[in-house]
């Protein structure tokens, strides 16, 4: 059973949280491999750079990927292929493993230098159906390598995508999130989206913040990827030395 303590955003004042007691899903990264029960590789440079103008190839390489000790690494590297200056990875459960609603969370840490993206994120599982933002989009973690101290917690839907995406920001205090391991997560029910970095709640999202529908009280699939360049960050600079890596822990996903 998991109870803990946070300090609201809006009232900072200390509060519990619900019992979550029921783990539903557990990825420890054991073994020498990816779980291919659970993840599937998404391979090349997608549409416009997976919609962002981003600049890297995505591979199932082991250069690029690799589980080991315990640890899954995704490793961007500056390097030419398939006519990308760039190579990465990125994951996905789609039609392996969706949730709704629960306690998602990921340990994780961060790689650093101006142009990398890595995200934690979720994707309505009927995208193929409505496509997208009417799927909708939970970005439960993203972070610029050039900002070493903040992460951001965001949704996207139909009316409020992209750069209307509704975000907040979280600041590290006294530390950074590349030179140890954090736990990123969402609590998410009927109507509400919470976001947390190591148990401090920082943003609540709710259908009245949103411009448009909410289209959260569905199923989605999770996605772990490391962007380079893009619309987000930029692209990288002479003085991002490569190759970076990000490293997960774990995922957990508790149901009340």
């Amino acid at each position: 059973m998991i109870t803990f303590s946070f300090y609201s955003c809006d009232t900072d004042e200390t509060q519990t949280v619900t019992t979550f007691d029921n783990l539903v899903f557990e990825e420890n990264f054991e073994g020498d491999q990816l779980d291919m029960n659970i993840w599937d590789y998404e391979i090349g440079t997608g549409v416009d750079g997976w919609g962002n103008r981003e600049l890297q190839y995505y591979t199932d390489r082991p250069e690029n990927i690799k589980v080991e000790d315990g640890i899954l690494t995704i490793t961007a590297r500056q390097e030419s292929f398939q006519g990308s200056g760039y190579t990465s990875a990125r994951i996905l459960t789609k039609d392996k493993y969706s949730q709704k609603y629960g306690r998602i969370e990921a340990r994780m840490k961060m790689p650093w230098g101006r142009g990398l993206w890595p995200a934690f994120w979720m994707l309505g599982e009927n995208i193929d159906e409505v496509g997208w933002p009417q799927t909708g989009e939970i970005d439960i973690m993203e972070y610029r390598g050039q900002d070493p101290t903040i992460v951001h917690g965001s949704v996207h839907g139909p009316g409020y995508s992209a750069g209307e995406a509704v975000t907040k920001t979280y600041n590290l205090e006294n530390d950074r999130f590349d030179t140890d391991f954090h736990v990123f997560g969402i609590e998410w029910g009927e109507n509400y989206i919470n976001y947390y970095v190591d148990d401090f709640l920082y943003n609540r999202i709710t259908p009245e913040d949103v411009t448009g529908e909410w289209v959260f009280n569905k199923p989605f699939y999770m996605l772990i990827n490391m962007a380079v360049g893009g619309t987000f960050v930029g692209s990288p600079t002479p003085q991002t030395v490569f190759p970076q890596t990000l490293e997960v822990d774990y995922i957990r996903i508790y149901e009340k």
